[in-house]
């Protein structure tokens, strides 16, 4: 009880350890200005701040620090050298909270933290990655090895600390089967969804008399199920030719599950789909679309992009998968297939294209459930409160 009324009384000091620094401005800002609206002091952890993202972050009086860490990398040495490296800096900071987020910070900054003996410590999974993301064939062996070796050292680092948040409640329990050393189910906070600023996306009236246009946002990656959209549209197009498949991702040439340039480009000659590149007005794009399609099978927490299509008033059509079936009512404001299932994907495409009256109610669905579970206003809320503060 004393510690509650601390964190209640006065003003804190908040240290967030994330990876990139891109995350925490893309997904970290609304709470990072929510807390200084608060007058609590906050430090910002990143592994690859650029000076005009220093300077940006300090004239909002948030103070960005660097460190090292190989976010893939399967060295235990050097990963341990990072654990000792934030504990000391973590020391010298003395916070009264330590919020770690994704896979490598919620481990070893957790533990840091709790030998640094911060009072608080907060980890937050934003989805289960990579990992614990299956095949068409399941797992495979090096999966499989993976999954036990981290469930090991989430049962350390979730004793460290004092709450766990998930974005959805299949995440928790899903892990539960590797972490084999602790019951961790006395700490966990499912969000829903870190949520977005719902005033950032108006909602946009759909134009039915055009051709219908299907909009996929996601790296062009196979675990983002890009492979089983293509097959997909192609079929479509044979019965449909007008129907047009909309591509907003970038490759990720360092990824051996990313499309390939020449796949892309071929793709793009046969007019099999529009992809306009990079683009930053997502919004306008969105809007210039019909419905919005995510087959993945990627361990997601809540996609964003599928958060920011309902708060347009799009419909969805995704996977009935963890994280992705928390953005469908079946029947209301989109519809759920199996994932890798190019069959059931094509029979919902189709549908749409035939039944274009029911584009817009329930894409006004979709407009209400962005309001009532992803209003990024709400979700903060929630984050304080599990914060303490």
């Amino acid at each position: 009880m004393k510690l509650s009324y601390f964190l209640l009384e006065v003003k804190l000091k908040v240290v967030i350890i994330g990876t990139v620094a891109s995350s925490i401005f893309g997904f970290r800002m609304p709470l990072i200005k929510e807390l200084l609206g608060k007058g609590h002091s906050i430090l910002v952890f990143a592994i690859d701040f650029n000076l005009e993202q220093k300077k940006e972050l300090l004239a909002l009086g948030v103070s960005p620090v660097d460190y090292q860490l190989s976010r893939s990398g399967l060295n235990p040495f050097a990963d341990l050298k990072t654990m000792l490296t934030l504990k000391n800096t973590l020391k010298e900071i003395k916070p009264d909270i330590v919020l770690s987020y994704f896979m490598k910070p919620v481990i070893y900054g957790s533990i840091a933290a709790y030998l640094a003996g911060v009072p608080k410590r907060i980890a937050m999974l934003e989805g289960l990655g990579y990992t614990y993301t299956p095949s068409l064939n399941g797992f495979s062996f090096k999966k499989k090895i993976l999954q036990y070796i981290q469930g090991c050292l989430f049962s350390i680092s979730f004793r460290a600390t004092n709450e766990i948040i998930f974005l959805n409640p299949d995440d928790p329990k899903d892990l539960s089967k590797y972490v084999l050393f602790y019951n961790y189910s006395h700490k966990i906070n499912v969000l829903g969804g870190i949520g977005l600023d719902i005033s950032e996306f108006s909602y946009s009236a759909v134009d039915i008399t055009k051709p219908i246009r299907f909009v996929f946002i996601a790296r062009l990656l196979a675990e983002k199920g890009i492979y089983q959209l293509i097959d997909a549209i192609k079929i479509v197009k044979k019965k449909y030719p007008t129907a047009e498949l909309l591509v907003l991702g970038n490759l990720d040439k360092e990824s051996p599950s990313s499309l390939k340039s020449k796949e892309l480009e071929s793709l793009i000659e046969q007019k099999i789909i529009v992809y306009p590149g990079h683009v930053s007005n997502v919004t306008e794009w969105l809007s210039e679309s019909h419905v919005f399609v995510l087959p993945s099978y990627y361990r997601e927490g809540v996609p964003r992009s599928t958060q920011e299509a309902m708060a347009i008033g799009r419909p969805i059509l995704t996977t009935d998968v963890p994280g992705c079936r928390e953005t469908v009512v079946e029947g209301e404001n989109g519809y759920m297939v199996p994932a890798f299932d190019v069959n059931s994907l094509v029979e919902k495409m189709n549908w749409f294209i035939e039944h274009p009256e029911y584009i817009e109610p329930m894409g006004k669905v979709s407009r209400r459930l962005a309001e009532e579970k992803f209003d990024v206003h709400k979700v903060n809320e929630k984050m304080l409160q599990i914060m303490g503060l």
